[in-house]
């Protein structure tokens, strides 16, 4: 998948819309003199640009010369953030908080005090409205220093509430401020670890768990607070594979959004983070009932203006749904169906890929991956296996080793005997070196190890020991990250059984269908 040019400048033009665009060029033409028209010269040249290059910009702008361009650059750069600003004011609560701060301190410093503390009253009331306590922090600072430098006729009562205000929001920071850290450590321990390993590694995340928690959680009511709460118990689940508190956080997550709505416009970027995971939690808990109806709940949602107001929102709005669906026919084990959704999912990834972080883009392949590999396509899942294994190894270990055993499996089914046996020692050492063997895959490999001396008609009997071997483990809370990962008891049955393993899938997801 190829990458965008890495030029800040360049990638700010590409990810316009055309209204920005023309905005762009009217608010320059009213704000600017003649020696600006240059930058829109630039403008135009990068516009047309498909990917960036220094010589071609100058070829087309022959009386500027290198160091003048990079000034020029620098130029239209402040001046597409400042023309984005004054059009965006109105999109995002933050923004308008910070215009009406904006206001309160040009007012004061013309001397207009009483009038720079009706911008701050407003402030407040929209601040407090939408549990913003940082922005109230900033506000109450200013009101608080024209109270002790001015007389403004203000009652003592007021300055007495001001007292009380700020000590109540510095509490309320302090405590969002600790509860956003757990939630973001836990995360990138998740993303740069995967799931715990092991005992040791659920002791660590247990006592660091513990020691950042706040002392009294069941005390907490506001929504940033909750918010934050709820996330870290999220990933603190997740990382244990302790799956049904990962979805009752999960479920707790969305719930506030349900309780506030208006929330859902202010914090988007968290509820579409919210859903993705609790689509995942339906998902890993086989919940297809509730992952239909939170599919679909999503899917609606993608359609408002709210999801559609910025780039951000819409472009995770569209790969979580899309996750989703991919997680749909790896649970429902229609494999091939789920493989028409790659040719236009690649190439939004790929229009997208401003926006789309390294770590989306690895689960991504290893889901597509997996999608090959289900439809009895073992080539293309090791192209797209290959993706993973030779991309970054700084991200998620867990899903480096079961790229490789993917991998291996791959390379079993196609019957590439000569390569087996050394690529089996290859993943064996790797996954060993970075501690990720559960007694699932040492029985993966010790069965692999052993088919090479035996007999077609002695392969049977060892398929069908090693599920015996590894069934009973499905519901051991460190072994699951094997069977989340791929779901090797369904491949065994499907070898064992002479069935599709697409076929054992989608019968296990009717009979559940049944049952529910």
């Amino acid at each position: 998948m190829s990458t965008r040019n890495t030029d800040i400048l360049f990638q700010l033009v590409r990810s316009l819309e055309k209204s920005e665009k023309r905005h762009f060029k009217l608010y320059i033409k009213r704000s600017s003199g003649n020696s600006d028209l240059k930058i829109i010269r630039l403008f135009d040249v990068l516009d047309k640009l498909s990917d960036y290059d220094e010589a071609v910009v100058l070829k087309k702008m022959p009386e500027v010369t290198k160091p003048q361009l990079n000034n020029l650059k620098q130029h239209l750069y402040k001046q597409l953030l400042a023309g984005l600003r004054l059009l965006k004011t109105n999109d995002t609560t933050d923004l308008q908080l910070s215009e009406l701060l904006d206001y309160g301190r040009v007012l004061y410093n013309k001397g207009l005090k009483l009038q720079a503390l009706k911008q701050l009253e407003k402030a407040k009331e929209l601040a407090r409205g939408n549990h913003k306590f940082n922005y109230l922090a900033q506000v109450i600072s200013l009101e608080k220093k024209i109270e002790t430098l001015h007389i403004t006729r203000s009652s003592l009562e007021k300055v007495e509430e001001l007292a009380t205000e700020a000590s109540e929001i510095s509490w309320h920071i302090d405590s969002v401020l600790k509860l956003s850290n757990l939630a973001l450590l836990l995360y990138k321990w998740y993303v740069k670890n995967g799931h715990a390993r092991n005992q040791q590694d659920e002791a660590g995340i247990r006592e660091f768990f513990t020691k950042q928690l706040p002392s009294h959680p069941e005390n907490i009511t506001d929504f940033y607070e909750l918010l934050y709460l709820y996330q870290s118990y999220c990933w603190y689940g997740f990382i244990r594979q302790d799956f049904l508190m990962y979805y009752r956080y999960s479920k707790k997550w969305i719930g506030l959004f349900k309780k506030e709505p208006l929330m859902v416009s202010v914090e988007t970027g968290h509820y579409v983070k919210g859903m993705h995971n609790l689509l995942n939690a339906h998902f890993v808990l086989r919940n297809f009932k509730e992952f239909e109806i939170t599919l679909k709940e999503f899917e609606d949602f993608a359609k408002t203006s709210i999801a559609n107001q910025h780039e951000n929102f819409y472009t995770h709005t569209f790969i979580y749904i899309n996750s989703a669906k991919i997680n749909k026919h790896l649970m429902q084990g229609t494999f091939k169906e789920g493989l028409k959704l790659i040719p236009d999912l690649e190439q939004k990834l790929q229009d997208y890929a401003l926006f789309v972080d390294k770590h989306r883009i690895l689960v991504f392949n290893y889901k597509i991956a997996t999608l090959y590999f289900g439809s009895g396509d073992y080539s293309t899942a090791i192209d797209y296996l290959q993706r993973i294994i030779h991309g970054s190894d700084e991200l998620r270990i867990d899903l480096q080793c079961y790229a490789r055993l993917l991998h291996l499996l791959a390379h079993y089914e196609l019957g590439n005997d000569e390569i087996i046996e050394s690529l089996s020692r290859s993943t064996y050492r790797f996954m060993a070196k970075m501690k990720n063997l559960t007694v699932v895959e040492e029985e993966i490999f010790r069965f692999l190890r052993q088919s090479f001396e035996l007999k077609p008609a002695e392969l049977k009997p060892e398929l069908e020991q090693l599920l015996n071997n590894i069934k009973h483990l499905e519901k051991n809370r460190f072994e699951t990250r094997s069977f989340a990962y791929l779901d090797i008891i369904s491949w065994l049955e499907s070898k064992v059984y002479n069935k599709p393993m697409s076929e054992v899938i989608y019968n296990k997801y009717l009979e559940s269908k049944h049952r529910d």
